[in-house]
């Protein structure tokens, strides 16, 4: 067999094995913190859910081959001694796969059918095909063998605890293919007229065109680029359930989600390439709403949570996004994008100002993003500097939008607003060297070692300087030879796993650093996009990283990651550029 291979190579114990589109993935991540020795079809319809197990056997004992898988966007491979299977998307709900000199057992994921869960394994005589039937996706997987054959059926029809799957063994050319697909009751028997090097060839070309799309800028001196592409590329979903548009999820791991801040950063990496899905990106959350203007804390197939916010950034998102799309929006998409960002900022300024505030508040660390920051070990319910920040960003945002769209009273009512809210940042927050968090039920203030606590130096331009360069100096205290820590390594609160409270993270590495380039500090944003940047190269696309190690922590295969690397990485070569042309 020859099959072309080319892209990134990549460990599918660290990112699964997918396609555009696709619901679902091939990987040996089965839930946060469990891992299969095989690897398995997971779904993400009605949440993560291992299906089916794939395993090579050796077709003379019958038993698990030793194989080792490797895979490139467009091909997964298992490889060993007495041969090879490779696996393949013909398209989002459907993989071709084909073996020589070994078998598959293509076998039930869940051990046990009861009436209410498992999988339900039977023979379709209308399709001659094997299908599973899930409980958990509320989905069928049909088996249908191309070329060879059968070898071994188990567990039809049968109730209980029991092995379910289908065994398939190479015919007199040594050959065996067959096809995979997710469907939903029913469809016609599967048909293909493409042969598996066309479908491997069509797969390749797809993805080379999108990173192409995302990335035309990149270089030897961007050596993650292509892998960043093929992590966005994979985790997006086509619309269903719940998801109304093309979707970038966090993750095809157990984060598989799109939550109302992470979805932002997708979107301003994909904008100067692919327009139509950046501006789905950034307009999911809003297409789900409240009738208070508040945005969902996020949105999957079958679940929308409104238990907790996301911060405001979206003000500070939609300004870049502006300035990175290769057409302005349209009339009507500006008067879309105003209105609901409209609702959005009144949220915060009715719904999370308590009486006679000037400031709005977090309801719990959730609201920040930052969950277990430890600005927020004193009270939950507070008021912080960095939420005021990307609410003055997002008021003075709509002022320009308004004067765009010819609504000067509005735009000066957006305006009275972000000056007033700034003035109280300064006012009530600012201690002279450094801003506090405050309880929003009364007076009592406090500080702490979090980056949280910086983050107002997203405000750029418009900090006074004294304050721009306090907080660098107190930045450039938590930038360890990876990044950003996001709380000090010599806090005693520090911790090296501890989500918010130590390990370096994207969205803060890209606000900050875009924050302190626009408050003229460029050499300290150079230092963190360097150090960022390569983090990702040594390290992957991780949720978040060791801030002392750099070692990759949680899920490994983090799209709001890779999308701000694309970002750092472009804006580096973009630079690169204008150095070289001006020397020149």
């Amino acid at each position: 067999m020859t099959v072309a291979c080319s892209g990134p190579a990549f460990s599918v114990h660290d990112i699964p094995f997918s396609t555009y589109g696709s619901w679902f993935g091939i990987s040996p991540v089965l839930a946060e913190r469990t891992r299969a020795e095989d690897l398995h079809l997971v779904s993400h319809q009605n949440g993560m859910h291992a299906v089916l197990s794939i395993v090579p056997l050796d077709p003379v004992t019958g038993e698990r081959a030793r194989v080792h898988p490797q895979a490139t966007p467009a091909l997964l491979s298992w490889t060993g001694d007495g041969g090879r299977v490779d696996l393949a998307y013909e398209s989002p709900d459907t993989v071709r796969l084909r073996g020589t000199g070994l078998g598959l057992q293509v076998g039930a994921a869940a051990g046990e059918l009861t009436p209410f869960s498992g999988t339900y394994f039977f023979h379709d005589p209308v399709a001659d095909a094997h299908v599973f039937t899930s409980y958990e996706t509320g989905r069928r997987y049909r088996i249908t063998v191309l070329s060879g054959g059968v070898t071994d059926s188990a567990g039809a029809q049968t109730l209980g605890r029991a092995g379910r799957g289908v065994t398939i063994g190479a015919g007199a050319d040594g050959v065996w293919e067959a096809a995979v697909e997710e469907l939903d009751t029913a469809r016609p028997p599967y048909a293909s007229l493409a042969t598996f090097d066309e479908v491997v060839t069509a797969v390749r070309r797809s993805f080379e065109a999108f990173a192409d799309t995302v990335a035309p800028w990149r270089s030897p001196d961007t050596p993650a680029a292509e892998l960043a592409a093929y992590v966005l590329w994979s985790a997006t979903v086509r619309p269903a359930g719940l998801v109304t548009r093309p979707a970038v999820l966090m993750s095809k791991h157990w984060m598989d989600k799109v939550w109302s801040w992470d979805h932002c950063f997708n979107a301003l990496a994909l904008a100067p390439g692919s327009r139509g899905l950046a501006l789905d990106q950034f307009s999911l959350p809003f297409d789900h709403q409240d009738e208070t203007g508040a945005l969902p804390d996020s949105v999957t197939h079958s679940e929308i949570l409104y238990n907790f916010v996301k911060p405001p950034i979206h003000g500070w998102a939609l300004g870049r996004l502006r300035r990175r799309l290769q057409e302005p929006l349209a009339e009507a998409e500006l008067t879309e994008v105003y209105d609901r960002l409209a609702r959005w900022t009144d949220f915060w300024l009715t719904m999370r100002r308590a009486p006679g505030s000037a400031l709005p508040h977090y309801q719990h660390g959730n609201d920040s993003g930052w969950d277990n920051a430890t600005t927020f070990d004193p009270e939950r319910v507070i008021v912080s500097a960095d939420l005021a920040a990307f609410l003055i960003l997002q008021l003075r945002e709509l002022a320009v939008l308004a004067d765009e769209l010819g609504l000067p009273d509005d735009r000066r009512k957006w305006t009275r607003t972000a000056d007033a809210t700034q003035a109280a940042l300064f006012d009530e927050l600012w201690t002279g060297d450094r801003f506090v968090a405050r309880s929003a039920h009364g007076g009592v203030t406090w500080t702490s070692s979090s980056l949280l606590d910086l983050m107002p130096v997203v405000l750029g331009e418009h900090l006074p300087e004294h304050i721009g360069d306090a907080l660098a100096e107190r930045i450039e205290a938590h930038l360890t030879a990876h990044g950003l820590a996001t709380e000090l390594p010599t806090s005693p609160h520090y911790l090296a796993d501890g989500y918010w409270r130590g390990p370096i993270w994207a969205p803060s590495t890209v606000l900050i650093e875009d924050g302190l380039r626009r408050a003229g500090h460029d050499r300290l944003a150079d230092e963190i996009s360097d150090r960022f940047r390569a983090l990702c190269e040594t390290s992957g696309f991780a949720e978040n990283f060791d801030a002392l190690t750099g070692a990759g922590l949680r899920d490994r295969a983090y799209t709001w990651t890779a999308s701000s690397y694309l970002l750092l990485a472009e804006a580096h070569e973009l630079r690169r550029a204008e150095a070289t042309e001006a020397v020149g």
